[in-house]
């Protein structure tokens, strides 16, 4: 792996470790600051709704349900 790519991955786990860190923690702002601009895996939206619903914040899962999926 070039180390271009391996801090772009390690960005990209980073990035993720701080959007499910603002999930657990309730904090609405900072999770639509991190929210992607593209589209997301299935696998990591789902899972990110699934941790908002257990704080059962409804203004995070509705931000993490409107994020396109990726194919």
């Amino acid at each position: 792996m070039t180390s271009s790519k391996q801090h772009q991955n390690e960005h990209g786990i980073a990035h993720f470790a701080a959007l499910k860190t603002a999930i657990a923690n309730g904090e609405e702002q900072t999770v639509k600051e991190l929210l992607p601009t593209g589209p997301m895996q299935d696998i990591e939206k789902d899972y990110l709704i699934e941790l908002a619903k257990l704080n059962n914040n409804r203004t995070i899962i509705n931000l993490l349900q409107n994020i396109p999926s990726k194919d």
